[in-house]
């Protein structure tokens, strides 16, 4: 894929309000149909690296240059959203809550994605649960020997996990035990993707696609009023026979699989912990979920991962405006009835 690496044309305030109102028209006159061969429009991509990954963007406009600095735009706010929900970054939101426990006087941000994940939680029964963090470092440092944790520190690190025990308001969010920790690997990112999108939209641009590490959402149209086509990564693209792609529009695309970081060769232990168990689930090799939103389509990945094919899908299935697909650890794939529709 060829990124423009032109630096941005930075613009006043007024000047760029001006252009992207512009924008707008010209992206509906396009989708309407009111233009002629002659008024294509220009298509524009960005990259940058984020939460760990990469960044992808792709945005249609009538113009070069709205479409850079709209992207630089976006790209900011995703990036300032990222200072508040990387647990990575020492001195983000989410990083002081989990040294002290306590956050007083959360950003609306933060909030938001905890809010998202209780309600993520509370839907799929626990098997979605952002406290999870105690049982991730405990597998993280046994890279090698999961299969044998000494079990009184598995029995801590399970007694401290519980999305029940994380209290949410305005003026203050807290950790009820002490040693307890979040991780918004599941969702934070997801959320973040949805941020950009929201932006995009918000300056008029609504032919777009914003994709990080594989969790995307697109937004109307490519060229010639084509859909956007998502492949679909196989868990283990050694052995597949053909890719699997599906066609999607206004919607967001996420997938979880054992594969992506895994703490042993054989994939056996990985990143995606049972929240009870506290070892990673053993049926599924791969989940993917699309669903009205990124970080709904995260959290549901994540879930059916831990769930299995049958409880997982039931799920997707009470789940309004959402689709899964599944490969298990044979390599049998098993999707809802919308999926490919």
């Amino acid at each position: 894929m060829e990124y423009v690496t032109r630096k941005p044309v930075i613009l006043n305030r007024r000047r760029f309000m001006h252009i992207v109102a512009v924008a707008g028209t010209a992206v509906s006159c396009w989708q309407l149909g009111l233009f002629g061969t002659g008024k294509a429009l220009q298509k524009v991509y960005r990259s940058q690296s984020i939460m760990g990954t990469v960044l992808n963007l792709t945005v249609y406009g009538p113009d070069r240059d709205s479409c850079e600095e709209v992207l630089a735009r976006t790209i900011e706010k995703m990036v300032m959203l990222e200072g508040h929900l990387s647990r990575h970054k020492a001195d983000s939101e989410l990083a002081e809550l989990n040294r002290s426990g306590s956050l007083a006087n959360p950003s609306p941000h933060l909030l938001d994605v905890l809010r998202l994940a209780e309600g993520i939680s509370k839907k799929t029964s626990g098997a979605f649960d952002v406290t999870i963090l105690p049982l991730l470092q405990m597998h993280e440092s046994l890279r090698g020997q999961n299969d044998h944790p000494d079990e009184q520190n598995l029995n801590t690190a399970r007694g401290l996990v519980g999305y029940e025990n994380l209290s949410l308001d305005k003026d203050m969010v807290r950790l009820a035990k002490d040693g307890m920790g979040i991780s918004l690997d599941g969702i934070g990112k997801g959320y973040i993707v949805d941020q950009g999108v929201s932006t995009l939209r918000s300056y008029g641009f609504t032919n777009v696609y914003v994709e990080a590490g594989g969790d995307l959402m697109v937004s109307g149209q490519k060229e010639q009023g084509l859909p956007w086509r998502i492949g679909l990564r196989s868990p283990r693209p050694q052995q597949q026979d053909k890719p699997v792609v599906i066609e999607v529009s206004n919607k967001a695309v996420a997938t979880s699989g054992d594969y992506l970081q895994a703490f042993t060769p054989d994939l056996k232990h990985h990143h995606i912990v049972h929240p009870r168990s506290g070892f990673s689930p053993q049926e599924l090799a791969s989940c993917t979920i699309t669903a009205p939103t990124v970080a709904l389509a995260d959290g549901l990945a994540t879930a059916v991962m831990v769930l299995g094919k049958n409880d997982g899908l039931d799920l997707v299935r009470s789940m309004p405006g959402c689709e899964g697909y599944v490969v298990d650890k044979k390599l049998s794939h098993f999707n809802t009835a919308g999926f490919f529709a």
